[in-house]
């Protein structure tokens, strides 16, 4: 007998396949790339102009932007470096 599939939400499916750990590791990865796309662009910089100016290469700039890569903190700290900006370790807002 074929039954319905049970609709689940992401969170859900997300919940059982990962860590907490992850999950919020994951959240955070997205969140610093997403504020470096914003700040790249309110300072109308290219990914190629950036690129050249921390001494990394657009590809791996538009990698980590889309997502498909996650980089080292080097390349993060050769990204934001020429955008005038830098990390901070600070407490994660419950």
């Amino acid at each position: 007998m074929v039954t319905k599939r049970e609709k689940r939400s992401w969170g859900e499916i997300e919940a059982q396949i990962y860590t907490p750990q992850k999950i919020a590791a994951s959240k955070l990865r997205m969140a610093l790339i997403e504020e470096i796309v914003r700040i790249r662009r309110q300072q109308g910089v290219t990914q190629q102009r950036l690129g050249d100016l921390g001494g990394v290469k657009q590809p791996v700039i538009a990698r980590m932007e889309r997502g498909t890569t996650s980089p080292h903190l080097d390349t993060v700290l050769k990204v934001l470096t020429p955008l005038g900006k830098t990390l901070a370790i600070i407490d994660i807002e419950s």
